[in-house]
C-alpha cells in the first residue's frame, strides 16, 4: 500500500512525460471557448479567416494527437513540494523532470520537436530531446507536489520584455505603448502575463507564473473588478484590443484573449514590470501529485471545439510555384490570399546564416540548391510519424531573418520568403529593391499546414536537423500576401485601419 506524500520515481517522471504529450495537442479548453467567442465578434475577414485556421486546426490536433505547433517549446515547470513529501528516487527534482521530458520529446507515436541547443554563444548544437526543462521549485507546508507545467514556444517567448518604471508611472500606458512594438511574432490572440514589483528577476518570473492561470476575463467583465489588480487587467485589455492589431497582426477586434497580472512587494523606489506573452499555441497543464500514483490529465469534451472548418476564401488565387515568374508576383497586392502548389525550399537562422558565410566567403552553393526563381518557406518541421510525409510545419518568426534577406534576394536569385508576422524596414526596403514578395501562413495552425506538403526531403545542410533546408511539393498551402513588391506591409495597414473604425466605434 502506498502512503500519501510518498512520490515514486515514475509516477513523477511519467505524469511528467504524459502531461507534455497532452498538452501538444489538446488546447486548454478555455482557450478554445475563448478564442471561439472572439471568432464569433471578429469582424475583420483576414483575422477571421485567421482564427478560422487557428481553431480547425486545434481540433484536428486533438482529434489526431498531433503537435498544435511545429515549435513544440521550452518546458516550464512550477514545483510546490510539501515539506513532508518523501521521495523514493535517489535522483535530484530536476533530473526526474528531465527524464519526464526526454520521454515525452522522444515518443514515437508523437514526437515532438527539439529546439534546445547547449554552448548558447556557441555551437548551439541541439541537445536532442528538448532537455533541459526550467525548473523552479518551492517549499510549502503540506505532503503533496502540485506540479505547474508549460511548453512555451519561441516566438512569443522572444517578445518578453522588462523594465523599470517610475512609482508614478502609469502601467496601462506602458502596456499601451509596449505591445506594438512587440510585433506580430508572438502570434495573437493570445494572453498578456504581467509581473510587478520584486526585483527585475522576480517580476518577469511573476509575468511567467501569471501565464497558467485560466483565461476568465469574460467573467470579471461581467461581475466587475473587486480590487485595483482586477481594475488594470480590464483596462489594460481593453487597451489593448482597441490597438486593431487583431489576429496574426492582420488588423482586428482581438488582440489578447485575457490579461494576467502578478504583484509582489518592491523597493520605495521602483517599480519593476515584465510582460510575457502567450501565443496562440497556448499550452499548460495543473495536476498534484499526492503518492497514489501518477497522474494522467482528463481528455477534454469533443464539445469544446466549435464547428469551424476551416475552407479557402472564394477569392484566393491558385498559384503554381514551379512556374511563378517575378512578373507574376508584382501582381499580387498586400492582402491578397493565395493558395500555392509546386515546389519550394525550406530554410530558417542556421541555413541562411551557413548560406551568408559561403557567399561571402566565393563558396558555391551545395550541388542541387538552386533558389532562382523560387521560395523558401521559413520552418522547422516536427519529424513525421505513422505514414505522413512530413509532421506539423507551420512558419517561424521571419523578422530572425531580415539580416538575410537582400543576400537572399540580391545574391541567389531568390523570388519571395513564406514566414509569419512582419518584416521589420530593413527587410521591406530589399523586398521593394529587388521585386520581391513576402508571404505570411498562419502560426500556430501548423497541423493544418502541413496537411498541404505531398512530399518533403532534405536537399542540404542535413546537420542541421530541423533547421536543413528541405524542399516541399505543396498543394494548396494558404498564404496571404503580407509585403508586396512596392513595399506595402499588410501588418502597417491592417492595423491602421482598424484602429480607426475601433476608434470611431467608441467615439459615436
Amino acid at each position: 500500500m502506498r502512503m500519501r506524500g510518498t512520490i515514486r520515481r515514475d509516477d513523477f517522471v511519467t505524469s511528467i512525460a504524459d502531461a507534455l504529450q497532452h498538452i501538444s495537442y489538446f488546447h486548454p479548453p478555455d482557450y478554445v471557448r475563448a478564442l471561439a467567442a472572439a471568432y464569433k465578434v471578429e469582424q475583420s475577414p483576414a483575422a477571421r479567416d485567421a482564427i478560422a485556421q487557428l481553431l480547425t486546426n486545434s481540433r484536428m490536433c486533438a482529434e489526431g494527437h498531433r503537435p498544435i505547433c511545429q515549435d513544440t517549446g521550452i518546458v516550464v515547470v512550477f514545483l510546490d513540494v510539501g515539506m513532508n513529501v518523501r521521495w523514493e528516487s535517489d535522483a535530484s527534482i530536476d533530473d526526474m523532470v528531465n527524464e519526464g521530458v526526454r520521454r515525452a520529446y522522444r515518443d514515437p507515436d508523437n514526437i515532438l520537436r527539439a529546439s534546445m541547443v547547449a554552448d548558447p554563444l556557441g555551437a548551439r548544437k541541439n541537445t536532442g530531446d528538448n532537455t533541459p526543462a526550467i525548473v523552479h521549485t518551492r517549499l510549502v507546508p503540506g505532503d503533496s507536489v502540485d506540479v505547474r507545467i508549460a511548453a512555451k514556444g519561441g516566438g512569443s517567448e522572444n517578445k518578453a520584455t522588462f523594465t523599470t518604471l517610475n512609482p508614478s508611472d502609469d502601467l496601462v500606458e506602458w502596456v499601451a505603448k509596449t505591445v506594438p512594438a512587440m510585433g506580430a511574432g508572438w502570434c495573437p490572440p493570445g494572453i498578456l502575463g504581467i509581473g510587478v514589483g520584486g526585483t527585475a528577476e522576480k517580476a518577469m518570473l511573476l509575468a511567467k507564473e501569471s501565464l497558467l492561470a485560466p483565461i476568465d476575463i469574460h467573467e470579471l467583465k461581467a461581475r466587475g473588478p473587486a480590487n485595483r489588480i482586477e481594475e488594470l487587467r480590464l483596462a489594460i485589455y481593453e487597451r489593448v484590443n482597441a490597438l486593431g492589431i487583431g489576429a496574426q497582426g492582420l488588423g482586428g477586434l482581438t488582440t489578447v484573449l485575457d490579461v494576467k497580472i502578478l504583484d509582489y512587494p518592491s523597493h520605495a523606489a521602483s517599480l519593476p514590470v515584465a510582460m510575457i506573452p502567450n501565443c496562440a499555441a497556448t499550452r499548460h497543464a495543473h495536476f498534484v501529485l499526492d503518492g497514489s500514483g501518477p497522474v494522467r490529465l482528463p481528455v477534454p469534451d469533443p464539445a469544446v471545439w466549435p464547428r469551424i472548418n476551416w475552407s479557402p476564401a472564394p477569392t484566393a488565387q491558385h498559384v503554381d510555384l514551379n512556374t511563378v515568374s517575378k512578373a507574376d508576383a508584382a501582381a499580387w497586392k498586400s492582402g491578397d490570399m493565395l493558395l500555392l502548389s509546386g515546389r519550394l525550399l525550406t530554410g530558417r537562422d542556421a541555413a541562411h546564416q551557413r548560406i551568408a558565410r559561403m557567399l561571402a566567403n566565393g563558396e558555391a552553393l551545395p550541388p542541387g540548391l538552386d533558389f532562382t526563381n523560387r521560395f523558401i518557406y521559413y520552418v522547422g518541421p516536427v519529424d513525421p510519424v505513422k505514414g505522413e510525409v512530413v509532421g506539423p510545419a507551420g512558419p517561424t518568426t521571419a523578422t530572425r531573418m531580415d539580416k538575410f534577406t537582400d543576400v537572399m534576394l540580391g545574391e541567389t536569385g531568390l523570388l519571395g520568403m513564406i514566414g509569419k508576422a512582419e518584416r521589420g524596414p530593413e527587410a521591406i526596403d530589399s523586398i521593394t529593391r529587388h521585386g520581391g514578395v513576402y508571404l505570411i501562413a498562419v502560426g500556430g495552425a501548423a497541423y493544418l499546414v502541413s496537411r498541404a506538403i505531398r512530399s518533403a526531403r532534405v536537399v542540404a545542410f542535413a546537420d542541421l536537423g530541423m533547421e536543413a533546408i528541405y524542399e516541399f511539393e505543396v498543394e494548396n498551402m494558404p498564404v496571404t500576401v503580407a509585403v508586396d513588391s512596392e513595399g506595402r506591409s499588410i501588418h502597417q495597414t491592417g492595423p491602421a485601419e482598424w484602429r480607426k473604425r475601433i476608434e470611431l466605434t467608441i467615439t459615436k
